[in-house]
């Protein structure tokens, strides 16, 4: 099995601390619940429903950056589902050099063949087109992702999907915790 992952939210429990850095951003204005269902769309959609300013965001991504991997650790189990598989790859949106602190502080570099990051001139998702790069590269067989636009990209192409942790619809599959993962009949 080859699968395609997407990093935050899916890959890794990200969310908490991002949310935390909006509900700082927005001087608790607003629960960090409504704050998480606007981040489950997309980064994008949350600055823009908040209606933060450009100085606000880029102050955001500055508190993001700097944030230790530890404030954003592997989601449990996920690591049993990378070591059964034939081959790992991720696609992103945050930058290669967080993406790989990260991986690197908790020793899972090694599980994946390849990163495709936001700084890498890949249109960004929903576009299909990192995911045609990877899957000619690697015969993608699932998409694991916790957002709707990690899965119309696989769903465009064909392949399988698996929604982490959202129940929108539209996916093959459904998983709340990776602990379910291999009573997944794929």
């Amino acid at each position: 099995m080859n699968i395609l992952w997407d990093f935050d939210g899916t890959l890794f429990d990200t969310y908490p601390a991002y949310s935390d850095i909006f509900y700082e951003a927005l001087r608790g204005s607003v629960t960090r619940q409504e704050i998480l269902s606007q981040l489950k769309v997309s980064f994008s959609h949350a600055a823009s429903h908040f209606n933060l300013s450009d100085q606000q965001v880029k102050e955001m991504f500055i508190m993001e950056s700097s944030l230790h991997p530890k404030k954003t650790p592997p989601f449990p189990n996920v690591e049993n589902i990378l070591k059964s598989a034939n081959a790992n790859v991720i696609m992103t949106h945050k930058p290669r050099l967080e993406v790989m602190n990260i991986l690197n502080y908790y020793n899972m570099a090694g599980y994946f063949k390849e990163l495709v990051a936001g700084d890498d001139g890949f249109s960004r998702k929903p576009d299909p087109e990192s995911y045609i790069y990877l899957h000619n590269k690697y015969n993608i067989d699932l998409v694991i992702g916790d957002r709707e636009i990690d899965i119309l990209p696989a769903k465009t192409l064909g392949i399988k999907t698996c929604s982490f942790q959202n129940k929108t619809g539209g996916a093959d599959f459904y998983l709340e915790n990776y602990e379910d993962y291999f009573l997944i009949n794929l």
